[in-house]
C-alpha cells in the first residue's frame, strides 16, 4: 500500500519567493509492520549479508551484561499491540499484565565482560532502486545496510551512539548468512526495530531555518510568530498554527536525503574529519512518523489511524525520543560518516 503525504496546507514559495532557490527533495521513507525480505529494502528485517563475512560487532568496553531479551521485547509489543486491538474489551487482561510485568524484566549475564564482542543491530537496509534521494555508493555499490549497537553507552560522554554505516553490491553476495548472530540482551527496548517494509515517496523540501540567509530566516521567524498570534486571537486553543519548520520545510519520520533539522541544537558544522567537506544528509532515523508539532505530514491513508498506536511502527526510540542525523562525504562516499541527534 502506497503511502501520500498531503498537500502543504500554504505554498510557502508563494509567500517567500526567494525559497524556490534552496528548494529541494527528500525521500519519505514510511516504514510499516510488515514481512519484508532480505531482497527488500527494509527497516528491521533481514539483511543480504554474505555467510562468508564477519557479522559487524562492537569491540569498546563498556557493559553489556544486562539487559532484555530482543525476543521478549518483540513478545511483550505482540502482546500489548492485540490487547488493544481487540474490539471487546480492549486493552491487557490481569493474566496479561502479569506476563507483560515478566517480560519487562532484565537479565544479568555475569559472564559477559566488557569487551566481549557484541553483535550489532541490524538496523536497515535501503536498495538505491528503491529510493530516489539516495546518494550514488561508492563503485557501483546499490545497497546501504546500517547497524547499531543496542547500548548508548559509548564516545566521552558514555552516553553517545555506535553507529556503523556499509555500502555492498548485491550481486556479489554469494551464500547467504540466515541466521545472523543478536545480541543476548539489549541495554533498552528502543534499539530493537520492528520488522517494516517500507513505501517510499519523494516530497518537496526547503532547509532548516536556521541555515538560510539571515534576513530570510528573520522574516520566516517574524511569520510564524504573526501565525501563533492569530490563533491566539482568535482562541483556537485546540489548533495548531501553520508553521514554516514543523508545516511547510522538513517531513518528520525516515527519510533519505534532504535537509537535516536542528530543533535540538544549534545549527554546528558537519564537515568530513577526512577531507573537510561540508557532508550532506544522508538518512534520518526517527522515532515518530508525526506528532502533534507535525500532524500535517500524516499520511492520507493513516489518517483515521489512532496517533498513539500508528505513528510508531519501527518502535525506534533515538535518545529521548528524537532523530538521528546521519551525513555523508559528497566527495567520497568511503570516508567515515558522521550523525546528530536532534
Amino acid at each position: 500500500m502506497t503511502r501520500t503525504t498531503p498537500p502543504r496546507p500554504l505554498d510557502v514559495e508563494a509567500l517567500f519567493p526567494e525559497l524556490a532557490a534552496y528548494r529541494g527533495t527528500t525521500t519519505r521513507l514510511h516504514p510499516r509492520p510488515g514481512s519484508p525480505t532480505m531482497t527488500d529494502s527494509s527497516v528491521g528485517g533481514p539483511m543480504l549479508w554474505s555467510a562468508e563475512e564477519p557479522w559487524p560487532v562492537c569491540g569498546e568496553a563498556h557493559g553489556r551484561g544486562r539487559g532484555r531479551r530482543p525476543a521478549d521485547i518483540h513478545r511483550y509489543r505482540g502482546i500489548l499491540a492485540a490487547a488493544w486491538a481487540r474490539e471487546q474489551s480492549p486493552g491487557p487482561t490481569e493474566e496479561e499484565r502479569e506476563l507483560l510485568a515478566e517480560l519487562d524484566l532484565e537479565h544479568r549475564l555475569p559472564e559477559v565482560s566488557q569487551t566481549d564482542p557484541l553483535p550489532m543491530i541490524g538496523l536497515a537496509q535501503l536498495y538505491r532502486r528503491d529510493v530516489p534521494d539516495m546518494p550514488p555508493g561508492p563503485e557501483d555499490c546499490d545497497l546501504l545496510q546500517v547497524f547499531w549497537c543496542p547500548f548508548d553507552a559509548h564516545g566521552p560522554s558514555r552516553y553517545d551512539l555506535n553507529l556503523r554505516v556499509r555500502w555492498r553490491r548485491s550481486w556479489e553476495v554469494g551464500d547467504v548468512l540466515a541466521v545472523p548472530p543478536q545480541p543476548l540482551v539489549v541495554g533498552a527496548a528502543g534499539f530493537v526495530p520492528e520488522p517494516c517494509v517500507l513505501h517510499p515517496e519523494q516530497v518537496v523540501s526547503y532547509p532548516f531555518a536556521g541555515l538560510l540567509p539571515e534576513e530570510l530566516c528573520a522574516r520566516l521567524d517574524a511569520w510564524d510568530e504573526t501565525q501563533e498570534e492569530a490563533m491566539r486571537s482568535a482562541d483556537e486553543i485546540a489548533a495548531h498554527a501553520v508553521g514554516y519548520q514543523y508545516d511547510l520545510s522538513i517531513p518528520p519520520g525516515w527519510r533519505v536525503g534532504g535537509f537535516a533539522s536542528w530543533h535540538a541544537t544549534d545549527p554546528y558544522p558537519m564537515d568530513c574529519r577526512s577531507c573537510r567537506t561540508p557532508m550532506h544528509l544522508l538518512l534520518t532515523i526517527d522515532s515518530s512518523e508525526w506528532d502533534g508539532g507535525s500532524g500535517s505530514w500524516k499520511p492520507l491513508e493513516d489518517r483515521d489511524l489512532p496517533a498513539h498506536r500508528s505513528a510508531t511502527p519501527t518502535e525506534i526510540v533515538v535518545g529521548r525520543f528524537g532523530e538521528l542525523n546521519v551525513f555523508a562525504c559528497p566527495t567520497d562516499s568511503n570516508h567515515p560518516h558522521r550523525w546528530s541527534i536532534q
